[in-house]
């Protein structure tokens, strides 16, 4: 009714902007009252009101279209998501209200990386909302980092602190036996707090200053805007004199101002910069790491570098499957380059081959050169989904059923983590109906969930493993260590393990997969690398505890040969470590008692495992002894 009345009084020389449009159906409805709709259609009518109004698609549908009398008055205008360049050209439009708001300078290539990591980066936002909330986040950092002490003067007036807290405990002990003792630790320490007091002097008096002069440019630019503000006003007022005062007065002598002091903070600034007062593309990208996930270092760095060693940092970990890297590698640089398919997944993949040759290794180490962290991997044990309404848990649960208020586990992980890579693992244990569901992420990457969100999949390197055709792979012991690229018996197998595939999966679903790759079998020299791999990291366990490990050749050799089983790959290796090396080192370290700086040594004794213990000083021979036979 206030607003009515305003609008009476103006005379229709109002323009009314109604934000959430869909809040005013059935607002102040209670008790026979009209709502706050029906009390605007007679003024929208009569057009003594002109007004807009701002919602969204959803809520109109649900709100204002049911009212076809409300419908009616208004003219629905769709606005789409604007391009980047426009999104850009919004933002340097809003900057110079930011740098006011915040007294930082927000710099060109800041604006240019908040549009295009937003855009690449968070697929559930849009622009120029969320490149807006990127400049506006990194700009109130820095603004909190300008406020505060740097780190390195902050941490120095710590340790002073903290040198003076003992220098007075040590002042009561200074009478006594212990006093000779309490008054030379007092000198040492009024030493090193006029030390740490001297050194700091310096810096210190360089961040006042500059702090002086960013916090006299901020005064000033808001200064500017105010009194560009009141000239307005002035204008629309016919005030001209108090327009002219202001424009060729105050205002030029503000603008000279901030020149010579911008000058000035450049001169203080030019041999050591301590204050950091604009954003920069790296501060857009610390927020884009925080909102998303992926690592700062990977968005900023040069994408030739990158991707020009993602081969050899894959191979560092999956040793002897070549062929699997390479392909993973290609898919890669094909998203990363822009040539792939923006509509579909960056890459997606079945892997199949016998167990313990790196399927789930090849995985881990691609997550982890993508984000830097294993647990960025998100992991979907198809076991789990092997009844019809198991789809339920990917989606969400549909309306009118138990659990629709909780969000589907697949759809809610990617929604929060939509850069990732998704292991879908034993797919072939999957009911059928889950199949029809991934149908739709690898062709158009999207999935809608059960509340009618799309769900964005084109950021996500999806990889599904699966044992189908291990039958084959099991009666393949007679291969022995013959080069399983080469070696006639396994080329029959991958065919048959092909057309058993084949025969479980539709055609529609293989069709949609970028590739389907077969692991080998491990060579001879595959599994000294794998046997090597391991024993490094064993090193760098027992190196945490100062010892050192020395193991020969000949014990490396036998555990490639006695830790691998055509059946189950490399993983008996591990089980072998820990029982015939690392339970005797641990008995061995526990019964001589060796403390840091002792060796291990791991040698072969005729066809027997040897552990040696040397303590500081002696050599000691370990009466716990390994024995295993190599089978001739």
């Amino acid at each position: 009714k206030a607003i009515m009345k305003e609008i009476d009084r103006a005379e229709g020389k109002i323009i009314l902007f109604i934000d959430e449009i869909h809040t005013i159906v059935g607002a102040g409805a209670a008790e026979g009252a009209m709502d706050a709709s029906n009390m605007l259609k007679p003024a929208l009518a009569r057009g003594e009101l002109r007004a807009i109004g701002a919602t969204t698609l959803k809520e109109y549908q649900k709100y204002i279209e049911k009212d076809p009398a409300l419908t009616r008055r208004f003219q629905p205008v769709y606005i789409n998501e604007p391009s980047i360049e426009d999104a850009v050209a919004i933002l340097r439009g809003l900057k110079e209200k930011y740098e006011i708001f915040h007294g930082v300078k927000i710099t060109d290539d800041s604006i240019l990386a908040a549009v295009n990591l937003s855009s690449r980066y968070i697929s559930d936002r849009f622009l120029p909302d969320k490149a807006v909330d990127l400049i506006d986040e990194a700009a109130s950092s820095l603004r909190i980092e300008l406020e505060n002490k740097p780190t390195i003067l902050e941490q120095t007036h710590r340790k002073i602190m903290r040198l003076e807290i003992e220098n007075e405990a040590l002042k009561q002990e200074s009478e006594g036996k212990t006093g000779k003792k309490a008054k030379d630790r007092m000198k040492i320490i009024s030493k090193d707090i006029a030390d740490l007091k001297e050194e700091t002097r310096e810096f210190e008096l360089k961040w006042k200053n500059e702090k002086e002069l960013v916090l006299a440019l901020r005064n000033i630019k808001k200064e500017l805007e105010t009194f560009r503000l009141e000239a307005e006003n002035a204008e629309l007022r016919s005030d001209l004199a108090k327009a002219a005062e202001i424009r060729y007065g105050k205002i030029p002598a503000l603008e000279k101002s901030l020149i010579e002091k911008t000058a000035k903070l450049k001169k203080l600034q030019s041999s050591r910069r301590i204050l950091h007062e604009e954003v920069t593309e790296q501060d857009i990208a610390k927020v884009v790491s925080k909102w998303t996930g992926v690592p700062l270092s990977r968005m900023l760095e040069e994408e030739a570098s990158k991707l020009g060693r993602i081969e050899d940092e894959l191979r560092k970990r999956v040793v002897g499957q070549d062929a699997a890297i390479q392909k993973i590698a290609d898919a890669i640089k094909r998203s990363r380059v822009g040539i792939a398919d923006p509509g579909r997944p960056i890459g997606s993949f079945l892997f199949l081959g016998p167990t313990g040759v790196g399927k789930t290794e090849l995985t881990k180490a691609l997550t982890s050169f993508l984000f830097d962290d294993e647990k960025a991997m998100i992991r979907v044990d198809m076991s789990e989904y092997m009844e019809k309404f198991a789809v339920s848990k990917l989606i969400g649960a549909p309306p009118g059923y138990v659990g629709y208020e909780e969000s589907g586990n697949l759809t809610e992980m990617v929604r929060h983590r939509p850069y990732s890579v998704i292991l879908f693992d034993e797919i072939e244990k999957a009911h059928p109906e889950v199949f029809n569901i991934l149908l739709q992420v690898l062709d158009d990457g999207r999935l809608t969930d059960s509340k009618g969100r799309v769900v964005n999949f084109k950021n996500t390197v999806i990889v599904m493993t699966s044992n189908i055709g291990s039958e084959f792979i099991d009666k393949m012991q007679t291969i022995g260590f013959g080069n399983a690229n080469d070696a006639e018996e396994y080329t029959q197998t991958k065919d048959k393990v092909m057309l058993r595939l084949k025969d479980y999966f539709r055609p529609e679903f293989l069709n949609r997969l970028d590739d389907i790759i077969m692991f080998d079998i491990l060579s001879p020299d595959a599994l000294k690398n794998i046997v090597t791999l391991q024993v490094e990291k064993l090193r760098e366990r027992l190196l945490t505890k100062e010892i050192k490990l020395v193991i020969s050749n000949d014990a490396l050799a036998y555990l490639a040969k006695v830790g691998y089983n055509p059946q189950y790959g490399a993983r008996p290796l591990r089980r072998l470590i820990q029982d015939k090396i690392l339970t005797p080192v641990a008995t061995a370290i526990i019964k001589e008692r060796m403390m840091a700086g002792g060796i291990v040594t791991v040698v072969m004794k005729g066809d027997e495992i040897d552990i040696k213990v040397e303590k500081k000083g002696e050599a000691v021979r370990s009466k716990v002894r390994v024995k295993h036979r190599v089978k001739a």
